[in-house]
């Protein structure tokens, strides 16, 4: 399916629910995905409307100067990429339901409950019926995590690294787990810091992360995610 018409109020929806729990169009870097996107738009998408997009825009628009050597095929058209249709749900009352059919075939494990059956063989099945349900109900699934190496760019080769680590490590969030760091050189004596953390998926956002180092705008001019890979 792809995307839509980006000048619209479909298109730009489309584009918000994308970016949500994304930094880049596709993959894990920037790319031909991100600038044909980019240039699809004829200008920032309002923040107070479209705040994932707009943070988005602004993130591209610092490689503005780099989009002729993004990996990718520039002659991609911004629309081949995107959601597919399997992935959007344009309206949610057409999505589907879960129906009293799952209780029901919790029910059939242990027989029919006819009318017929004698007392004894319902409670009986009452009583296996109950028990399954407790131990299903005390089944708990292990937190899914994942580790990310992050790379946090600073403005220029003046950017105080180690108060910059500080501001960075000083961010805490409930199921966020800080690993080992290590400068990297860029170009011109600038280096970024790189950094691994654990997350559980289930609590911590890496788009609303991002979005908090990037708010430390004195020391922070961009930050990418280099790896990720579930545990």
């Amino acid at each position: 399916m792809g995307f839509v018409d980006l000048m619209t109020d479909a298109g730009l929806s489309m584009l918000e629910s994308w970016v949500i729990t994304r930094s880049y169009v596709s993959g894990y870097g920037p790319s031909q995905a991100d600038v044909a996107s980019f240039k699809a738009l004829p200008g920032p998408p309002k923040v107070e409307k479209y705040p994932h997009a707009w943070r988005w825009y602004k993130h591209i628009a610092s490689y503005q100067s780099e989009f002729s050597s993004l990996p990718g095929d520039p002659s991609k058209a911004y629309t081949t990429y995107g959601p597919e249709k399997s992935e959007m749900t344009l309206n949610p009352k057409d999505a589907p339901k879960e129906t009293a059919a799952d209780e029901e075939e919790d029910d059939d494990l242990f027989g029919s409950d006819d009318e017929s059956e004698d007392e004894e063989s319902k409670k009986k099945r009452e009583e296996n019926l109950a028990a399954y349900k407790k131990k299903k109900e005390g089944k708990t699934k292990p937190a899914a995590k994942s580790i990310v190496t992050l790379d946090v760019k600073p403005w220029d080769d003046e950017t105080d690294m180690k108060q910059l680590e500080q501001n960075l490590r000083g961010i805490e969030m409930d199921g966020l787990t800080w690993g080992a760091s290590k400068l990297v050189p860029l170009a011109f004596g600038i280096k970024k810091l790189q950094v691994n953390l654990v997350v559980e998926d289930e609590k911590v956002s890496i788009d609303e992360l991002q979005q908090q180092i990037e708010g430390d705008e004195d020391f922070v001019q961009s930050t990418d995610v280099a790896a990720m890979q579930k545990l």
